[in-house]
């Protein structure tokens, strides 16, 4: 797989195949499938060859030194939308 990394953090933004074509400019990040528009190869990096957790999840670890570590304080975003909707129903419900 490969991951692309915030510069400033190391957090993990991004992942793909290793066949996946990335080409990384001074304006953007392209994809086969899509253009990333906030990272380009002056605040990110593209790593090659690792394996990333099964629960990987965009933000949610940083990979340094060959480790991937967990964020401290992650939340997963499908939580948070699920706790703001319930809160959201309990207001309507009262």
């Amino acid at each position: 797989m490969k991951t692309i990394l915030f510069n400033d953090s190391n957090i993990s933004a991004y992942q793909f195949d290793d066949a996946t074509a990335i080409t990384m400019s001074s304006e953007n990040i392209t994809t086969p499938d899509f253009i990333i528009g906030d990272l380009n190869n002056t605040n990110s990096t593209l790593v090659e060859n690792v394996t990333p957790p099964d629960d990987w999840q965009g933000g949610r670890y940083t990979f340094a030194g060959g480790t991937w570590t967990q964020v401290v304080g992650w939340v997963d975003p499908k939580q948070q939308e699920i706790e703001r909707l319930e809160a959201e129903l309990a207001a309507l419900k009262a």
